[in-house]
């Protein structure tokens, strides 16, 4: 391995936001390697082992579900609409034992690199859980969403993977530009019905504003835009990766991130169809 000066090498563009947290670290990087490079079929490998774990952290909510199917209800949750859950005691706590793990690896996943093999497995059966119970346990009757949202997923991945690939989409200043205007906007206004939500005198226009299915929804959608965004950020990044010949190592940074932003990307698509589909049966 050696370890070569940026000087020497053409900088990234680089603005006050690079892209999503977990790969935003990566642009400081500055080791490279010869012989152990990493590689785009290294990065698509580990990228289908977090999906995979993902997929069986589905698995073992089912297993979990199935095991408390004769425990008393303990809490009836009305979510939107006509979508309620009903919840065990247990199926509360091991929910939040499984949410709190994943944000704790999810946090030192992006200040600790070096533990991505282990955080990025815990985050990424986290999310699976968690998916698994927002699928099986919100959505009676309308578990059909799950599959939907997927599918959508892999549109939006393909999609944005093409203009990427295409060059239509280039993640220059200007895009990054835009980029940090569309999610520091959305951060303010999350921040300002936040406060004034507190407020008695605007309360009422909060919760107006929260019964607007229709604003709720062009909220939902600006949030996907924002996410599928990211994913061209990301592609940029894992594409220094693999050019600049960062170690082998890194691999697991770019699969984690580039995972990262599809489950949110999922997760963004997901809350449009329930909110769409509760609308209709309002």
């Amino acid at each position: 391995m050696t370890t070569l000066s940026r000087e020497n090498k053409p900088n990234p563009t680089r603005t006050l936001f690079h892209s999503n947290p977990v790969l935003t670290r990566m642009s400081k990087i500055t080791e490279r390697s010869d012989t152990h490079a990493a590689s785009y079929a290294g990065i698509s490998a580990k990228t289908c082992y977090f999906l995979l774990v993902t997929l069986a952290g589905m698995i073992v909510q089912l297993l979990v579900k199935a095991s408390l199917s004769a425990e008393p209800v303990w809490q009836t949750v009305k979510v939107f609409n006509k979508f309620t859950v009903t919840l065990s005691q247990k199926e509360t706590v091991i929910l939040g034992i499984v949410l709190g793990a994943g944000l704790i690896a999810e946090l030192v996943g992006i200040f600790a690199r070096k533990t991505i093999p282990v955080t990025g497995t815990l985050y990424s059966a986290s999310q699976g859980y968690f998916i698994s119970f927002l699928v099986f346990n919100v959505l009676k009757g309308y578990e059909y969403l799950g599959l939907e949202a997927l599918l959508l997923t892999v549109a939006v991945v393909a999609v944005m993977s093409w203009l990427y690939t295409s060059g239509k989409i280039q993640a220059n200043r200007k895009f990054h530009m835009i980029l940090l205007s569309l999610l520091l906007g959305s951060v303010c206004f999350g921040v300002l019905t936040f406060i004034m939500s507190l407020i008695p005198a605007t309360r009422s226009y909060v919760q107006a504003m929260m019964q607007n299915s229709v604003l709720m929804i062009a909220l939902d959608v600006v949030g996907l835009v924002i996410a599928a965004l990211f994913l061209i950020s990301d592609f940029t990044v894992i594409d220094n990766c693999v050019k600049e010949g960062y170690p082998k190592e890194y691999e697991w940074s770019a699969a984690f991130g580039l995972v990262f932003t599809v489950i949110w990307i999922y997760l963004k698509i997901l809350d449009i169809l329930i909110r769409l589909t509760g609308k209709d049966n309002k």
